[in-house]
């Protein structure tokens, strides 16, 4: 069983291996397939530049010939030709041009592939295959050539030689072909093929050369002693650098109550003593550690760099650091312009504001009056102006952010535009019910009012809830969205002018003459504090019920915030008044009748010997009644 899982894995791995390998042979083939298509598509342009300046040349030649035949008494004639010439010339030179700018462009398209050397460095790279080697085999045949030169030892500067074919140059080293370089290759870079041939023989011969001082016993031996140096020199520039740290850590402690006494705001002890030294040697630890890695990460490149073989190494870790360091310093030198933008653009919109905030003042102090707009109205609009001035710098300031036309960007964008609009929707209701009831002047701080069944003071307003307090000191938060959906009574808006009613109810008996009752109410209202004078009380009769008249007394204040203590004085004096008159307040309900009836009170709560109460009787003789009605 073993080894038939043995035998499906491994099955396995050959097939994703063989199906790695064919993509990748696949992408090299799709590579040279394009390379090759670009290749055919300027060649024939190049033909027609070429039939056009072996037209030009022709063009030349009769030219010049014409014009050494001229006698010198044909000036006009001369100058003419001479003009043709510097026409062909110029048509030339741009021909050269359009020709070596299509070449840079196709570079640019193209897939190459290296040629190394000895140390991984690249000689040279190929663009076109050859025959039936693709591009990438081409190179990777080449750089394998070049590594076997070495194992050769009558090597010499002359080793190395140019053999001219009617279509190839071969570089060639005694009966062994290194590379063929084709009239394509040359295309490709823009040169004779045999130019190239030489500059291709030239680099790899220096290729050698380097890798034969390089590998040297005398360069070895400088090379690993140089190493070793840089590697004593880290070690004790670690070992310093962690010893002045620990010093620096035990100065700190020995600090702690002296010079480091801890951290205070106000009141307030952010850090004591002992906090603020054990956070200080926190950090001493933090910038030790900084400073090793730093260090043995600047010494690796420089070990890798001395030796040939990892010098392509020491690049790399440079290139970690370097390059990210180039990419933000260019970034930062092409976003500069952008950035003034900005901050002009800021500086704009800040003075903006403060002229607003200038007129918002004046017309909150009411130096500047205008028509239909009321000095309370002045800070809330200027919050408005000032979030759609925000709103529209913020729009003005988008264009010029860096990213801004990145998908990813505007993607975040929408996404918190999306929570923003269904998280706070409730949120949003507020602030608009807010903005209408500020508008709408319903009331202001301090006034007393009713929202609903709740009655308080007003004692603030913000853009979200109304907040009042109620005559027991109870602070009630009240939705401004709920505001705008009830009933808002307002007690203060005109008592200060015209005076606010307030009016109690006393229901008498019709055996009461109304005019006594009339001029008992109004008494009591005048023996009442804070009840003006003028206007004067007055009583209105409500209603004529079954058993008892109702008579409202009206009276007039002007300090609505101190309604429940007026009332509580009020229906004290009215009691007085109708004691002091002989009037009974015999309503609305008002029974007591115990002679001879039986308590109400269910048998089964009553005590076992519960006897009802006998009727009381009263016996006037005949001189009696006869005295009581003389009296």
């Amino acid at each position: 069983m073993k080894i038939l899982k043995a035998s499906i894995l491994a099955i396995t791995f050959i097939l994703v291996s063989q199906s790695l390998w064919a993509q990748k042979d696949s992408v090299n083939k799709s590579n040279d397939s394009i390379n090759s298509t670009l290749l055919k598509q300027f060649n024939k342009k190049i033909s027609e530049i070429e039939q056009q300046r072996k037209a030009d040349s022709v063009k030349r030649e009769n030219l010049e010939a014409e014009l050494n035949s001229l006698k010198n008494s044909d000036r006009l004639k001369k100058l003419e030709i001479q003009n043709k010439l510097s026409e062909l010339s110029v048509e030339q030179n741009k021909a050269l041009e359009d020709r070596k700018a299509r070449i840079k462009e196709l570079k640019k398209t193209a897939k190459s592939f290296p040629v190394t050397g000895f140390f991984e460095d690249t000689l040279f790279v190929i663009y076109n295959n050859l025959g039936s080697f693709s591009a990438k085999d081409r190179a990777e045949a080449i750089s394998k050539r070049i590594q076997n030169i070495t194992e050769k030892s009558s090597f010499t500067s002359d080793s190395i030689q140019l053999i001219e074919n009617e279509n190839l140059t071969d570089i060639v080293i005694g009966e062994t072909i290194i590379m063929s370089v084709s009239n394509d290759d040359a295309l490709w870079e823009n040169s004779s093929r045999k130019e190239l041939g030489v500059r291709y023989r030239n680099q790899i011969m220096d290729a050698i050369k380097l890798y034969k001082s390089e590998t040297s016993l005398a360069t070895l031996a400088k090379e690993i002693g140089l190493a070793l140096l840089v590697i004593a020199v880290i070690v004790a520039l670690i070992y310093y650098i962690s010893k002045f740290f620990r010093w620096n850590a035990s100065k700190i402690k020995e600090q702690e109550n002296k010079r480091i006494k801890g951290i205070k705001i106000k009141n307030y002890t952010l850090f004591d003593a002992h906090r603020q030294v054990k956070a200080m040697v926190t950090a001493n630890n933090i910038l030790k550690w900084l400073f090793l890695i730093l260090l043995v990460y600047l010494t690796l490149p420089v070990l890798f760099g001395i030796f040939p073989w990892t010098q392509h190494f020491a690049q790399n870790l440079f290139g970690y650091i370097l390059n990210p360091v180039k990419n933000i310093a260019s970034g930062l030198l092409n976003y500069l312009p952008n950035l003034i933008t900005i901050i002009v653009i800021i500086i704009f919109f800040r003075y903006v504001l403060k002229g607003i905030h200038f007129l918002k003042t004046e017309i909150a102090n009411g130096d500047l009056q205008l028509q239909g707009f009321y000095p309370d109205w002045a800070n809330p609009t200027y919050q408005i102006v000032r979030i759609l001035v925000y709103a529209f710098m913020i729009v003005v300031i988008f264009p010029y952010l860096p990213g801004s036309n990145s998908p990813v960007f505007q993607g975040v964008s929408v996404f918190l535009g999306f929570l923003f609009t269904f998280g706070s929707a409730g949120s949003l209701s507020n602030i608009i019910a807010g903005l209408i009831l500020t508008y709408m002047r319903l009331f202001k701080i301090g006034d007393r009012v009713k929202i609903g069944d709740e009655v308080g003071d007003v004692i603030e307003k913000s853009m979200l809830v109304t907040r009042i307090r109620t005559i027991k000191n109870e602070i009630i938060s009240i939705p401004n969205s709920t505001v705008m959906n009830s009933h808002t009574i307002n007690y203060s808006s005109d008592a200060p002018d015209k005076g606010l009613i307030i009016h109690t109810t006393v229901t008498i008996g019709y055996d009461v003459p109304w005019r006594d009752m009339h001029a008992a109410l109004i008494e009591a209202a005048s023996k009442t504090d804070l009840i003006l004078d003028e206007p004067k009380p007055f009583v209105l009769q409500t209603s004529l019920d079954d058993f008892y008249v109702s008579y409202q007394i009206n009276g007039y204040i002007k300090e609505p915030n101190k309604q429940a203590s007026i009332y509580s004085n009020l229906h004290q004096n009215i009691q007085d008044v109708c004691n002091e008159r002989g009037i009974e307040i015999m309503s609305p309900h008002y029974r007591a009748a115990r002679d001879g009836n039986a308590s109400t009170i269910p048998a089964s709560y009553l005590p076992e010997d519960y006897m009802a109460p006998g009727f009381t009787v009263k016996l006037e003789s005949k001189e009696e009644k006869t005295s009581a009605g003389k009296n």
